[in-house]
């Protein structure tokens, strides 16, 4: 005989066999309820039941006989029933799940689906499927519905605001973990309701806690006011923005826009990094309900914010086409981030010799220099509309990637006026934040002068390439084209041309505490004034201007050590990477920095 005791304390539920029956090994006999829980107590061998020692509702203690058991060699062990059933086969209960996941992917909204055809748009689902690796993306509150409860019928809500409108998760772009996130414009305009902003706050602490980066795609209308089932005035208190914010200078947050962005959409973008956006992008921080309502008139959502206005004042880092465009422009961003590459091709670099005219009056393209110099096809441009006397750009060189800051001679001379201090200035925060060495290529006649440029408060916008400059954490190398005139310069060096780990010239460099010309003027006026004869005048200013252009020549300059070379243009790639292995590697860090990159 066999008997099947009690494992634990607790009473009768159930008594599933009967005196004479054939039981297997491993069938259920009886259930015993303990502390609110169900256990199933089974056989131990096959055998016939001669003796039920229990009762329904009876309390037995561990040990305590339920079942007796007559082992018989006749009765055949077989495989539990659920053991039986097929590896695929659907539970009710896991059934009902996926349907409700089902409802809110594109294939059951074929009507949402169409809307965005006939705008020329992907689905948010669409764009997050494009940029993660194939089936890396792990979605956060995919079965979250709009905090309506009060004012429509759940089964509504189920089919209209799935996943309250924000579709969340991490998965991987390129193999690298990175927080993905999309309004989705097809539910409630892609507002931002009550319920996504809690996803917003789950997503932005995990992205601190796992240091992940962010790329969040944000066209929406800003705040949803029909939202019912909340407590509360204003929504003031809600977290998301400042959690964001917090982000910035932690880990890089990626902004990608196609349509309309207004208001708190707006704000979310305007605190990325780097803002990508589609040429049929409108942002602006109200949309026309807000507009109207401010009492400013009655505008149509195409007139706020165009790329017309958004790209030259400096608001979109980089305009795209597409929304195809726009992911394959966030995946090649987040790739200066990730460390060197393996493998890279480059130019001759004998081409630099020729870029820059040896007549010291002729323009040049100095994106030339950048595509150059940089392993091929790694050059990035941000910001190109804006700011244009200053280039910035991401870049590798030798599969490492650098930050480039050059001026651009195609614009003021390559003075620094205020839109481009700024430009230089917050790029060269990014690139120290995330541990990226910067490389100047500075061809300046100095900072820009006059009564319109001090209209534009340039004592201020320019001094901070002074302040942000001697903040650097991060290699500063300094390359000097041409000119290297007055303050503009020391700000292309940091603030002083000892503050890079080397300051070197090409051949066609010249320097000088200011530009030549208003240095002759300002220096000799006294004589210049002596002489009456105009002609013979402008002999002597132009002697003057050549012979203090003699004076200020790379190979001179060299020859007092204010510089640490005059060196062959092909030479340049061999100087930065030698100085990138002098330096020491960037130590692993916990936390930011610097306290944040500045918006502007």
């Amino acid at each position: 005989m066999l008997t099947v005791g009690s494992p634990l304390h607790g009473t009768i539920v159930s008594i599933d066999v009967g005196e004479g029956d054939l039981v297997r090994a491993g069938q259920q006999v009886v259930v015993i309820e303990s502390m609110k829980m169900q256990h199933p107590v089974e056989a131990t061998a096959a055998g016939f039941v001669r003796k039920i020692d229990v009762s329904v509702t009876d309390t037995v203690v561990p040990g305590q006989a339920l079942v007796v058991l007559e082992e018989s060699p006749v009765a055949e062990e077989g495989e539990r029933p659920e053991d039986t059933r097929a590896p695929d086969h659907l539970r009710s209960d896991l059934a009902e799940v996926l349907e409700r996941h089902a409802l809110g992917y594109d294939e059951a909204r074929p009507d949402a689906v169409e809307r965005r055809r006939r705008t020329g748009q992907r689905t948010a689902r669409e764009n997050v499927d494009d940029l993660c690796d194939d089936g890396s993306f792990v979605e956060y509150g995919a079965l979250v519905i709009a905090a309506q409860r009060r004012r429509r019928d759940v089964d509504e809500l189920i089919r209209r605001t799935p996943a309250d409108g924000l579709v969340g998760g991490i998965g991987t772009v390129d193999g690298h973990r990175t927080i993905v996130m999309s309004y989705d414009y097809t539910v409630l305009a892609g507002t931002q309701g009550l319920q996504n902003h809690r996803k917003k706050d789950r997503l932005f602490e995990l992205a601190e806690t796992l240091r992940l980066p962010i790329v969040f795609f944000t066209e929406g209308g800003g705040g949803r006011p029909g939202d019912t089932d909340g407590v509360g005035v204003s929504g003031l208190d809600c977290m998301a923005f400042s959690l964001f914010a917090g982000l910035s200078g932690l880990v890089p947050l990626v902004g990608v826009n196609s349509g309309y962005c207004f208001a708190g959409n707006a704000a979310i973008l305007g605190s990325c990094d780097v803002v990508i956006a589609t040429a049929n992008s409108n942002i602006g921080m109200g949309g026309p309900a807000m507009i109207e309502g401010g009492g400013l008139g009655v505008h149509p959502p195409e007139d706020i914010g165009p790329m017309e206005v958004q790209v030259p004042n400096g608001v979109v880092d980089i305009a795209v086409q597409d929304e195809a465009s726009a992911v394959e422009t966030a995946r090649r961003y987040l790739s200066y981030f990730r460390g060197s590459v393996g493998a890279w091709d480059e130019a001759d670099q004998h081409h630099l010799r020729h870029i820059v005219p040896q007549d010291r009056l002729r323009t040049y393209d100095v994106r030339r220099v950048l595509d150059a110099m940089a392993d091929l096809g790694s050059v990035l441009e941000l910001r190109a509309g804006f700011g244009t006397g200053m280039i910035t750009a991401l870049a590798r060189v030798g599969g490492r990637p650098v930050g480039i800051i050059a001026n651009n001679p195609a614009h003021l001379g390559g003075a620094i006026d205020a839109a481009a201090a700024d430009k230089a200035a917050r790029f060269m925060q990014l690139c120290d934040a995330f541990d990226l060495p910067i490389v100047s290529l500075c061809d300046t006649p100095g900072i820009m002068v006059g009564p319109e440029s001090e209209q534009q408060a340039s004592v201020r916008h320019c001094a901070r390439m002074f302040v942000v400059g001697s903040t650097l954490t991060v290699p500063l190398l300094t390359i000097v084209l041409r000119k290297g005139y007055g303050l503009g310069a020391q700000a292309m060096a940091g603030g002083s041309f000892k503050s890079p780990i080397f300051t070197v010239a090409w051949p066609t460099g010249e320097f000088g505490g200011m530009g030549l010309e208003g240095a002759v003027r300002l220096g000799y006026r006294r004589e210049l004034d002596a002489i009456d004869d105009p002609e013979r005048r402008e002999q002597a200013f132009q002697e003057m201007v050549a012979a203090m252009y003699r004076h200020g020549k790379a190979l001179n300059t060299a020859s007092y050590f204010e510089i640490d070379d005059v060196i062959d243009p092909a030479e340049s790639r061999r100087w930065i990477t030698a100085a990138l292995d002098s330096a020491p590697p960037p130590q692993p860090r916990t936390g930011k920095k610097r306290p944040c990159i500045d918006t502007w």
